[in-house]
């Protein structure tokens, strides 16, 4: 026997390499088993938790989905413009509220290169008698020029040629119900009398629109029946320049040339920007775009309060179970582990039937105030962050109380 034969180390069990500790993922699921299992075994608090969960999430759907029908009813008209730019006062707050330019701006836009066609738009509110039992109710007035083309709403079309007689105009059949039966009494007797302000005028037919927080129904006439109506409007003013560019015009440099000639009473805006001036007025122009917001945090922060309650009886009840496992050589970190995953189940069984009723409740509020409520796939992704976001929070304070799981105390 040679010398590095007598000087190789004899392997006995005792000298085995020991097996490595499970790793991050395999911990992982050992924790989240351990946790179900534990929420498993009290039903109650299970589905209480879960309850509490689905509630705050129904909160933060309902509230995010209110300021998302906020923003694109109020944007609706800006949207159904066949426009590229626009011509409006930087005075102008919001569509509902504007302040007139000079006609004349929207001829002079006519003299850049790359304008293909420019057209007033007008905009006002008017009182509209209920045909059916007399009350009134404000209703947006919309008024342009029926042969420029500029406004694509539906059903808009075969009406455009009876626009053009002496006192029409179009009703838009997703106004409220306070202004009575239009569509059902049109379908009936055909075109009827309604007074809108001072003035009878003839619905000769329906457009689709819909309402906003702004206004709750909407009116479209020709430009010469909107004067008609707003008797006390200048003829050489208007509320709004829509502008069409020719094919293969560059926006960014129109919109640039337009600016140059436009004296300082007249802004020019891209669809997109208009579109984002009357979003930011909402938003922070107005208390409703931060209630929505703040709403959703008390959902949330509800939400946080019931799940850590939840998870906190949980540890507290099962203290000496929790003592026990760090007598066994489990570490803090996998135990925090097992209440995080307790969070991520509740998180997860809150939210699928939180999603389901919220998409039953929108549909029923859609149908109530005539507000474009849709669930989406982003919205619903965003909610679920913003739950698990909420759950872990809670998990998190709740890991402080394992600091009183001694295994000393266990003797």
């Amino acid at each position: 026997m040679n010398a590095l034969t007598e000087l190789r180390p004899a392997v006995t069990p005792a000298t085995r390499a020991a097996p490595s500790p499970p790793g991050l993922a395999a911990s992982t699921r050992l924790a989240v088993r351990l946790a179900w299992r534990q929420l498993r075994s009290e039903k109650a608090r299970l589905a209480s938790a879960t309850a509490g969960v689905m509630f705050a999430c129904l909160l933060v759907f309902m509230q995010l989905g209110f300021r998302a029908a906020l923003f694109e009813s109020a944007t609706t008209l800006i949207g159904a413009m066949k426009a590229d730019l626009f011509l409006m006062s930087p005075m102008t707050l919001a569509s509902f509220r504007p302040e007139p330019i000079p006609r004349a701006r929207v001829s002079q836009a006519l003299a850049v290169d790359g304008v293909a066609a420019a057209a007033p738009v007008y905009l006002a509110q008017s009182s509209f008698r209920n045909p059916a039992t007399g009350t009134r109710r404000t209703i947006q007035l919309i008024g342009f020029d029926v042969e420029a083309g500029v406004l694509d709403l539906p059903g808009l079309a075969p009406v455009r040629e009876a626009l053009k007689q002496p006192d029409t105009f179009a009703f838009d059949a997703r106004s409220r119900p306070e202004f009575g039966p239009v569509t059902a009494m049109l379908a009936e007797r055909g075109p009827f009398p309604v007074q809108i302000g001072n003035r009878d005028l003839r619905v000769v037919g329906t457009v689709e629109l819909g309402s906003s927080f702004g206004a709750d129904g909407n009116a479209v006439l020709s430009e010469v029946n909107f004067r008609r109506v707003v008797s006390g409007r200048r003829a050489a003013l208007v509320d709004l320049g829509a502008i069409r560019l020719a094919p293969g015009a560059d926006l960014l440099t129109t919109q640039a040339a337009l600016r140059a000639i436009m004296p300082p009473d007249v802004g020019v805006m891209t669809q997109a920007e208009l579109r984002a001036h009357e979003r930011r007025y909402w938003e922070e122009a107005t208390p409703i775009g931060f209630i929505f917001s703040f709403g959703s945090l008390m959902g949330l922060v509800v939400g946080m309060v019931i799940v850590y309650q939840v998870l906190f009886s949980d540890i507290a009840s099962h203290l000496k179970e929790y003592a026990t496992l760090k007598a066994m050589g489990y570490s803090n970190g996998h135990l925090s582990r097992v209440v995080l995953g307790a969070a991520g189940i509740l998180a997860l069984l809150g939210f699928v039937p939180g999603t389901i009723v919220s998409s039953i409740l929108y549909g029923v509020v859609a149908d109530a105030t005539f507000l474009p409520l849709n669930m989406t796939a982003e919205r619903a992704a965003w909610v679920l962050l913003l739950i698990f976001g909420m759950c872990a929070a809670a998990g998190l304070l709740a890991t402080r109380k394992l600091r009183d799981a001694n295994p000393a105390d266990m003797f």
